[in-house]
């Protein structure tokens, strides 16, 4: 794709932006990125290291005359998360992403743009290339699959890293200094049955259900601001098609990523002759209620039915109605607000996915809370809801969260930077969203962190964008606290 990102400023962080955009890395698949940034380091004449974890780390020394400065270790993950419009026929495991100038603004072409965090590692490898920039020693940190689970982090071990100073550039909003974050616990749950035959009586009918048209986002970042969930919604319109018109599920498919709001859902149930008109218009009726209840939120919502072959098999009716009510009865959304910061989400639950298979269904929800005892309380409470449904529940992949210090000697360097680069003083927050902070913290409990980041929108949805002057900002704020600390 002809497209012009190497000529915005700073170029040597939009020429390696446009470089890992060519280089496919969602989740799971790091294998082509891990060789890219290795062949980076090498060829830059730096150590570069692989660990057992899959991190990428390499080693810059100081400029002459500043050895004796805190080493500072740069992080940042490699990994992106996949979603694309169904529109588009792209494989994340082999397409390169198409990036375009949009306004003030760059994007992708109906896929994430992977900004979180490409600006962040494309930033790295500039500092590493560059000869011009005045620095202490400059560790660079590339961890692995954070996305997903934040395995790389997690797998960090102690005396591995030789910084004292970590500057995480995994935040997404310019003019906004991040000291603490949420912690996170995977809940896997499944209901597992055997299929019942299906035969048809005289004049039933089967229609797909689907729900699209939702914006989605980030499960972190975006959960404060009432976008509707897809599952929640299509759960919803199942409870009373099954209860007032006589539907039988015999698939659903929700959501893709536990860490994503989900944008669509789809269903193929059964309906007796009798209710295929009033249910037609039930599809219709929700549709307009859906549409008036996030007016001011999701402004494309669609919900429609169209015919589809008859099924072979059904779910159960007992398991149907337990997942229906189960689902009904999940805690999702922002669950309580933290009262130190105004306007701060504590504690959230997102219903990821709902997903049936081989008599089998899945349904997998990413609890977050900056409170350790909040987390596993919602997880308890989830824990009840599925299990009275006669579920099996697992947590898994819990992390902590990342202890604000007020006291910071490097949130305060950085924010005196920006003070005296931008002339406004920044915002000292805590996030929502997961940060590898939080872990590297854990195996790190002395090293002194902060998270900055450009401005991205709509992160985890092919609605993602990167401001382009944000970027320039956050680059020359990097390249100022470097040369001062």
């Amino acid at each position: 794709m002809d497209n012009k990102i190497t000529s915005l400023q700073p170029q040597a962080v939009w020429k390696y932006f446009n470089a890992i955009c060519q280089v496919p890395r969602p989740s799971g698949h790091l294998d082509k990125i891990t060789e890219y940034i290795m062949g980076v380091g090498r060829s830059l004449g730096l150590e570069t290291i692989l660990d057992k974890a899959g991190n990428v780390i390499i080693r810059k020394p100081a400029t002459p005359g500043m050895e004796n400065r805190k080493p500072v270790i740069l992080q940042g993950h490699m990994d992106m998360v996949p979603q694309a419009n169904k529109s588009v026929n792209h494989n994340f495991e082999t397409d390169p992403i198409l990036p375009r100038i949009d306004g003030e603004w760059v994007s992708a072409t109906e896929t994430t743009l992977g900004a979180d965090n490409g600006i962040g590692i494309s930033s790295i490898l500039a500092i590493l290339e560059s000869k011009e920039i005045q620095h202490g020693p400059i560790e660079a940190l590339f961890t692995n699959d954070e996305e997903t689970g934040m395995y790389g982090a997690i797998g960090l071990e102690p005396g591995e890293l030789q910084g004292e100073i970590l500057l995480n550039t995994d935040s997404e909003q310019d003019g906004e200094l991040y000291m603490s974050c949420a912690g996170g616990v995977d809940v896997n749950v499944e209901f597992k049955y055997k299929e019942e035959a299906y035969t048809p009586v005289a004049g039933e009918i089967a229609l797909k259900l689907t729900l699209g048209g939702l914006h989605g986002g980030h499960s972190g970042v975006d959960i404060h601001l009432g976008r509707a969930n897809a599952n929640k919604l299509m759960f919803r319109f199942l409870k009373e098609a099954v209860c007032d018109y006589g539907a039988r599920l015999s698939a659903v498919e929700g959501g893709s990523l536990r860490n994503a709001i989900p944008r669509e859902a789809f269903a193929i149930v059964t309906i007796p002759g009798d209710n295929v008109e009033a249910l037609w218009e039930l599809v219709a009726d929700y549709q307009d209620m859906f549409r008036e209840e996030y007016a001011g939120i999701e402004d494309r919502i669609r919900f429609y039915a169209e015919m589809t072959e008859l099924p072979e098999t059904l779910i159960p009716e007992e398991i149907q109605d337990d997942l229906i009510n189960a689902i009904e009865g999940c805690q999702n959304g922002v669950i309580n607000m933290l009262h130190d910061f105004p306007g701060t989400v504590e504690s959230s639950s997102n219903l990821s996915i709902v997903k049936t298979s081989d008599e089998l269904i899945e349904v997998k929800i990413l609890v977050r809370s900056s409170s350790e005892s909040r987390k596993y309380a919602i997880y308890s409470s989830l824990e009840s809801v599925f299990a009275m449904a006669g579920a099996k529940v697992e947590e898994a992949n819990g992390y902590n969260g990342w202890q604000p210090n007020i006291n910071s000697p490097v949130l305060n360097r950085v924010k005196t930077a920006y003070q005296e680069l931008f002339g406004t003083e920044p915002e000292v927050k805590v996030m929502h969203a997961g940060l590898e902070c939080g872990i590297i913290q854990g195996v790190y409990p002395e090293m002194d962190m902060i998270s900055i980041g450009p401005d991205i929108q709509f992160p985890h949805s092919p609605g993602e964008r990167v401001n382009i002057a944000s970027v320039e900002k956050i680059w020359r704020l990097i390249v100022d606290v470097l040369e001062k600390i």
